[in-house]
């Protein structure tokens, strides 16, 4: 196997060695530990949007719920950690979506996830930005950088206001796709033109980083009071591809819970099922210190620094040959 970029099979692998090892490096000389926490858990992600994959114990019943869900992150037991005290913390591991499977996507892929306590999203956003940067310098590549709120991306590149703009003029934009619109919502149509219209045209050698989103895309991300309120969030992009998803993150366990439960709601109303939600984390979210959290796919990385747009070309063996 080659990639595009012109990498071996062997150097693909090696090139995914140096960057652990420099994720490594960069926690350590910034004083953030490494920690491992469970692939199985007996709650799953109520998000609607992502599918998990269940599997079943056989083993005595004392040892808890039979059903048991494949992460697809490991902010939970994170989370369940920085509330018990272990401070700056990281995981650098695999995780699991069902139903992803394609020419950018693997269901089994590699995950960063780290928190900083008593940051908000807009300082871990410039220390994303250094890991990506140093990340590009391993293979001799420099960028700009680009910061920008949501609302203004949209008002700059499209002449729309995403906070106020009528169902109808997003959809506009959105024409000449022949997207069926059955089941679409507001943001739906939102992150649509954000795949469709905006993503694409970010130039190869620019972080963009964009912040501060409307509230209804609030996810795990705390919500800062306004005219509109905002939710605490923030993506990093590197040229086209989404890299890194962070929030300065919620920490109250009622507000959570009404969270899980409109998203078992949506889930319902969409046909799928419902997924158990982790009261552990929510009976310690309380206790979890200010902070803020991303996660970062590394494949996605990777495929950047290796200059390829197939993911099967830094991966030993894609999904299909597992």
């Amino acid at each position: 196997m080659a990639v595009s970029g012109g990498l071996s099979l062997a150097q693909a692998l090696r090139l995914r060695a140096r960057l652990y090892a420099l994720v490594r490096g960069f926690f350590a000389g910034r004083g953030v530990l490494e920690v491992e926490t469970p692939v199985l858990s007996a709650a799953g992600n109520t998000d609607p949007n992502i599918e998990s994959f269940s599997t079943a114990f056989s083993g005595h019943v004392d040892a808890g719920a039979r059903e048991r869900w494949l992460r697809t992150s490991p902010e939970f037991p994170l989370k369940r950690l920085l509330a018990a005290g272990v401070g700056d913390c990281y995981e650098l591991g695999r995780v699991f979506r069902n139903g992803e499977a394609g020419g950018r996507h693997n269901p089994e892929f590699t995950m960063l996830e780290w928190y900083r306590v008593g940051w908000d999203h807009r300082r871990l956003m410039a220390e994303t930005v250094a890991l990506v940067e140093e990340a590009l310098a391993m293979v001799s590549r420099r960028t700009e950088v680009w910061v920008v709120g949501y609302r203004q991306l949209f008002l700059d590149e499209l002449g729309l206001d995403p906070l106020h703009a009528p169902v109808d003029a997003l959809r506009g934009p959105l024409a000449e796709y022949g997207i069926d619109p059955a089941g679409l919502e507001r943001d739906d149509w939102l992150d649509l033109l954000i795949t469709h219209r905006l993503q694409p045209l970010f130039p190869r050698d620019r972080i963009t980083v964009v912040h501060d989103y409307p509230a209804s895309q609030c996810a795990l991300a705390k919500i800062r009071p306004g005219d509109p309120p905002l939710a605490e969030r923030f993506e990093l992009y590197l040229g086209r591809y989404e890299l890194a998803n962070g929030y300065h993150e919620l920490n109250d366990g009622a507000e959570q819970r009404a969270r899980f439960e409109r998203d078992n709601a949506v889930r319902r109303a969409r046909g799928l099922r419902e997924v158990p939600i982790d009261g552990r984390l929510l009976a310690v979210l309380d206790a979890m210190p200010d902070c803020a959290g991303v996660a970062l796919g590394v494949e996605r990385l990777l495929m950047c620094l290796a200059d390829t747009d197939a993911i099967a070309d830094v991966l030993a063996f894609p999904f299909a040959e597992a």
